[in-house]
């Protein structure tokens, strides 16, 4: 397990990419390419996170789920790319809560980010719809805009290839370039995660299920 990142603040996004890319066909979004960043001071604690779920956790985190988790739970991804030799680190840890790796051939990478949304609009009780918001900030967007055209999918729950922790998604297209983009926000803890996949050719969707599956949501009480 690697050590424990700091949480920081998810703060409204000002430096996108150039290139504009479609969103389901129908809204137009900007990836960013560089993850937010943030001065807050962090809290986090600096031992590493078990790799079963102990205590009050849930068994797992659906949407509903979330409202189960006690305030004082930290919750960070679990870094599955790190000895993967299908992976090469694109940019290392930035102390701000964001980092990034390529695939070997160099055509996808995946940009994670994990932080505190306390600039976003969570709904209280709500990770689904909170979750819709994260992408609206990182789509400067709206929820209401996002929430149509998202899908739920899963990322894994303390180990890899566990599945257990719901999220939201969107996709988008625009020639042989591909893109997914996925968060989950706990709004019990006031915490979020993303990752962005996006590959210049083949299938991000195949290559976000991968992603998905070998690195775990790690929650600890």
């Amino acid at each position: 397990m690697t050590p424990s990142r700091p949480l920081l603040r998810l703060v409204t996004i000002a430096a996108v990419a150039a290139t504009t890319l479609s969103l389901s066909g129908c809204l137009s979004a900007q990836i960013p390419t560089d993850v937010p960043v943030s001065d807050a001071p962090t809290d986090a604690p600096t031992d590493a996170p078990a790799d079963e779920p102990t205590g009050d956790l849930p068994l797992t985190l659906g949407f509903a789920e979330g409202a189960e988790l006690p305030t004082t739970a930290y919750i960070e991804w679990g870094d599955g790319l790190m000895t993967d030799d299908g992976w090469v680190t694109e940019s290392p840890d930035d102390g701000n809560g964001g980092w990034s790796y390529a695939t070997a051939d160099g055509s996808c990478t995946a940009q994670f980010w994990q932080g505190r949304t306390s600039d976003v609009a969570v709904v209280a009780g709500d990770d689904s719809a909170s979750s819709d918001a994260v992408l609206a900030v990182l789509l400067q967007s709206t929820a209401a805009e996002i929430t149509p055209l998202a899908t739920t999918g899963e990322f894994s729950y303390q180990v890899g290839g566990s599945g257990g922790v719901e999220h939201r998604q969107v996709v988008g297209a625009e020639g042989e370039r591909t893109w997914v983009m996925a968060a989950r926000a706990f709004t019990a803890v006031g915490v979020g995660l993303y990752v962005i996949v996006d590959c210049s050719a083949g299938d991000a969707a195949a290559i976000m299920a991968e992603v998905a599956d070998k690195n775990a949501i790690v929650v600890t009480p």
